[in-house]
């Protein structure tokens, strides 16, 4: 039986995975920050989350999550407003995997808060990036 880790047991499921998560203030920086330590911190972080991930999370999960957000890129340039939306509409889905697949809770967690922090097409680009970044490093890594 999986015991559900939710509200005030979360610390203690970070701490049983071991996996290390950006603070807030360094997904600020990949999202709204400075080109040059934007770039610097999404290659240090994807590289670490998807080293990290390839145990225990399969690349076809991620890759249904990657799709929709390629989805959403490819209509922001004729509506961002309406890509903006659907952007915010994907925090409940990946909270939905969460739910569904303890696994998929620590991607779900980081994404969910970079996605609060996107504001413009740049900062969409850079999420977008991230993402990206710890798919890459998620299957070199040995991700299946």
């Amino acid at each position: 039986m999986v015991q559900r880790w939710s509200g005030q047991n979360r610390g203690q499921r970070e701490k049983r995975t071991g996996i290390a998560k950006p603070s807030q203030d360094e997904l600020r920086t990949i999202i709204c920050g400075d080109d040059i330590e934007s770039a610097e911190l999404t290659v240090q972080w994807g590289q670490s989350l998807g080293t990290a991930l390839k145990g225990t999370l399969k690349a076809a999960q991620m890759r249904m999550i990657f799709g929709k957000a390629r989805q959403i890129e490819m209509g922001w340039q004729m509506d961002s407003a309406a890509s903006h939306r659907e952007l915010l509409l994907l925090k409940p889905k990946l909270r939905y995997q969460a739910e569904r697949k303890e696994e998929v809770e620590d991607l779900a967690d980081v994404l969910t808060k970079a996605i609060d922090l996107v504001k413009t097409q740049q900062h969409f680009q850079r999420f977008m990036d991230f993402f990206e970044a710890i798919l890459a490093y998620h299957k070199a890594a040995g991700g299946n």
